[in-house]
Order: C-alpha cells, then structure tokens, then sequence
C-alpha cells in the first residue's frame, strides 16, 4: 500500500505525538475503535493497548478558532519570524484542545497547571515544548483576551544545562578532508570558519561575501540581526575555486533549481556522508561545527565579547557556556592524584 507499517503500542503513539506535535495533527480514531489482531503472518505477537486519555485531544471550537487566527494575526503584525509564528500558534492549539469544551474566558492559572501534569508530563513530552506551550499561553492570554495569567503560578521547567557538544581540530580536519566535492567541502567549511548556523549559510547571497575586505555578511539571522564575521584566506580561496567550477547566480549555494536555495536534509546528508567516510563514531550535527568554532577561538586567546559578536549572540552569558569546554586552563590544572 506504499505506505509505513509500526506497531500500534503506547510508546509508538508517544513517539508520534511528541515528533508530530507542531507539524500535523495525529487522528488515530479508526485505531482506537478497531481491536489490532493478536498475530500477524510473521507470527510477531501483538496486545492491544488501551488508548491513553491523556493523549487524546479534540477539534478546536469555533471560538478557539477565531481566537488562535487572531492571534497568528498579531504574531505577524509584530514581525515575529515566521518559525516563530508556527510554533506559538501550534503550541496554543495544543492547550486549547485540551480545553475545547471550556470558554476561553473561564481559563484559569490552575488549567494550566492541570494541563502541564495531565497532558505533557503524563505524556512525557520535553521540556522545551512545555515552555514553549507556556509561552504561548502567557502571550495570548494577556494580548487577545486581555487576560493576564500570573507566570508565577505557572509551573515552568527547569532548563538542562547542557555543555555544547565540541569536536577536536584533527576531528574537523578529518571531516573536511572526507568530502571530494567542492561544493559540499566549501559549505561546511565556512559554517566551520565562521561560526554559522545552518539557515544562516542557506541563506547566504554571492553579495555576502566581502572578498575585499575579508568579510562575510550575516543578514536578519535569529532575533533579526544583521552581524559580520571574518574570512580566512583560505576559505576565500576555496570559495573562489568553488565559484569557478558551479558558477552561482543568486544564491551563494544553490540547489538544483539553480534559483532555489540549497536544501537543508540535502546539507544534513552531506555532513553524515563526511561522518561515515571519516570513521568519527558521534552524533555530529551541523550546529556542532559552529560549537566548535567558538570552542577554538576561546582557546587561540580570543576576546570573549568578540566572540559572542561573531556569533551574533545578544547575551554574554550564552557565550560564557564555551568557557566550560575550553580546554586552554582546564589542561594546566595538575591532578593530585599524579603526585601520590
């Protein structure tokens, strides 16, 4: 039937909830009502699970309808980015579902709450989308149904501090040298030479480049902001050898289309591509070349407030987390236990 077959188990809805959740709306009812056969013809044992009430939501009302359409207007309106605009809106339609049978008005502090332990934490959703659904919340509440909700009621997950995942300069060097084409060797270089994030290289026009002052120019990247970074030397001469042989219009990196920008699975391949001929057994995502970046400039005595202009950040305090990954100070420190 050309299509894919899973398991109907509780996991497996999680699963699709949690990966759907903000991209499409998950209608299992036909399942729900259809017991699943106890044997397959490959003879794998199946049980029929009972549908979890915390994952089932209802078709928003008409109010909520009306109600979430005004408030993507307003997201426009304000010039929020138009990922920005989905998630929030996709977050509320979330909550309000959960609530399709209650008036917008009757909305209180403690349905949130309910809300959060009976739906995302029974559902074991993360962390990031219960702020997110938090945020939206907050927001519309207080601009469309001049309705202020109290954030202090709300209860809002402690973030994980995490340490940025970081490669090693042979490690880079491994992955650069993996790739034959140009092409796909001068992308990821200059995501690794200017610390770029992926939508911030795809988004690059051949006007970006500054060859003549050694510049590369990052327009209205996250928070809508225009930065500079530097070019090496020998990244401008790879993008000069890479010009020669593709010769782009538009788009610094162009797709097939030509006038089409590069796809970003397209570039998440060319990466996994250069892991598996370069035998580096990690995780490596994109954002890990711009880790690293960071990580190496601290280490070759780079100003921090420097770095945190390169890398468009609009806090120190983000920058400041590659000060825990440094290895510069971390390595002099001598061990006890070498003197035992």
């Amino acid at each position: 039937m050309s299509c894919w077959y899973l398991p109907y188990t509780k996991s497996v809805k999680q699963d699709l909830f949690q990966l759907l959740t903000g991209a499409a709306f998950l209608n299992y009812d036909c399942l729900s009502n259809n017991p699943v056969s106890e044997k397959d013809n490959s003879g794998l044992q199946f049980k029929q699970t009972t549908p979890n009430p915390a994952a089932e939501l209802q078709a928003l009302s008409e109010e909520a309808v009306i109600k979430s359409g005004e408030f993507r207007e307003w997201l426009l309106s304000k010039r929020y980015s138009l990922s920005t605009v989905n998630t929030y809106c996709d977050a509320l339609k979330t909550f309000l579902r959960y609530y399709t049978g209650k008036a917008l008005a009757e909305i209180s502090n403690s349905d949130v709450i309910l809300f959060n332990n009976h739906y995302i934490l029974a559902n074991k959703f993360s962390a990031s989308f219960q702020n997110q659904v938090v945020n939206a919340i907050k927001l519309f509440f207080s601009i469309i149904e001049n309705k202020k909700i109290d954030p202090d009621l709300i209860h809002r997950p402690k973030r994980a501090k995490l340490l940025p995942n970081v490669l090693s300069k042979q490690e880079i060097k491994l992955i650069l040298q993996a790739l034959s084409n140009i092409k796909h060797k001068a992308m990821l270089s200059l995501i690794y030479s200017c610390g770029l994030r992926r939508a911030e290289l795809l988004n690059l026009r051949l006007r970006d480049i500054d060859s003549n002052r050694n510049l590369i120019i990052i327009r209205q990247s996250k928070g809508r902001k225009d930065r500079i970074a530097p070019l090496s030397e020998k990244i401008l001469i790879l993008l000069r050898d890479y010009f020669v042989a593709y010769k782009p219009k538009v788009w610094l990196f162009e797709g097939q289309g030509k006038k089409d920008k590069y796809d970003e699975r397209s570039l998440a391949c060319v990466l996994k591509q250069a892991l598996e001929k370069s035998k580096i057994n990690k995780p490596v995502t994109l954002h890990w070349l711009r880790h690293s970046y960071a990580t190496h400039l601290l280490e070759n005595g780079t100003d921090l407030r420097y770095i945190q202009e390169i890398l468009g950040h609009s806090s120190s305090r983000t920058t400041e987390i590659y000060t825990h990954v440094s290895n510069k100070s971390i390595q002099r420190i001598i061990s006890p236990f070498d003197s035992l």
